[in-house]
């Protein structure tokens, strides 16, 4: 954040103003560069299917698409085919329910995790946190095998709780992380206070230590919550039917005929980005938090 400074003039002047257009400049690049690629896509849901595979890239909405333009024809048709497909609603379902679930427990249990670590330090514990970090360092075909194997004789391949148990594991060592990063900024002197109070030491986490690490759980949480909703590799592996998610489903669309049908699974694509944007609109604050204090300070 630039600080203000007071020239020989008296007047105010802010340090750094004269870089402050090339930071603006640079900014700019940066996200038309980085948000091109999304928007494209949108747009390429509201394209017929001439539209999206024509060359030069039509990107101008419109009633017509004349020859050698820009311009292509708007329509729906693309989103009312994807939604038309009963099994569209169900995988959508599926990867809502997983993702939520998954993330709640994940952060329930790495909140536990993380205080433990952060209050109760013991001999090779730091080689402990370090086991627990490189868990999640771990390819996940290299085990995808295996998991099958163990889930098909326990009976939980292709269900919904298989794919919330695996989930839960895998984010529970980020989750870890993150929240003993968070507790360690906190006093342990305010629940020492609060046992000294009556409390009870599961209280004194629950109404102390937890409401004041609130942004360390909500980043955390954003962050367990897009692994989990973009996670494709063990959905692919242990779903067919019953528990297939939308990364799978929209893999699906592409089809076996060599023909890509890009107007619905660019809809189908936009379909699944939008609750996870509208939730990192809404939680924006604590990930800038929690990816600039949280995860450095780890």
């Amino acid at each position: 954040m630039s600080r203000a400074s007071r020239t020989e003039g008296g007047a105010f002047q802010s340090e750094g103003g004269a870089w402050a257009p090339l930071k603006a400049a640079l900014l700019a690049a940066y996200a038309l560069i980085s948000l091109a690629p999304i928007v494209y896509l949108v747009l390429t849901a509201f394209k017929l299917p001439t539209d999206a595979a024509a060359l030069p890239p039509r990107f101008l909405p419109g009633a017509s698409a004349p020859e050698d333009s820009y311009w292509f024809r708007f329509t729906l048709l693309n989103f009312r085919r994807v939604l038309a497909d009963g099994g569209t609603l169900l995988y959508f379902f599926n990867s809502v329910f997983v993702s939520v679930c998954s993330t709640v427990l994940s952060v329930a249990a790495g909140s536990l995790a993380g205080y433990g670590f952060s209050r109760f330090p013991f001999r090779g514990g730091r080689d402990a946190l370090f086991f627990v970090l490189a868990t999640r360092m771990l390819p996940p075909l290299a085990v995808a095998v295996p998991i099958s194997f163990m889930y098909s004789r326990l009976g939980i391949l292709d269900t919904r709780f298989g794919l919330i148990l695996l989930y839960t594991c895998f984010n529970l060592s980020f989750t870890t992380w993150m929240m003993k990063a968070f507790i360690d900024e906190i006093p342990a002197a305010y629940e020492e206070a609060a046992m000294l109070d009556g409390h009870t030491r599961l209280e004194a986490l629950l109404r102390v230590v937890l409401p004041q690490a609130a942004p360390g759980l909500a980043a955390t949480a954003v962050f367990s919550l897009i692994s989990a909703w973009n996670e494709y590799a063990f959905a692919l592996t242990l779903t067919s039917t019953d528990a297939v998610t939308m990364p799978v489903r929209i893999h699906s669309l592409t089809g076996d005929t060599g023909t890509v049908p890009w107007g619905p699974l660019a809809a189908a694509a936009t379909l699944f980005l939008v609750p996870i944007v509208f939730f990192g609109l809404m939680m924006r604050k604590h990930l800038v938090r929690g990816a600039t204090f949280g995860a450095v300070k780890g």
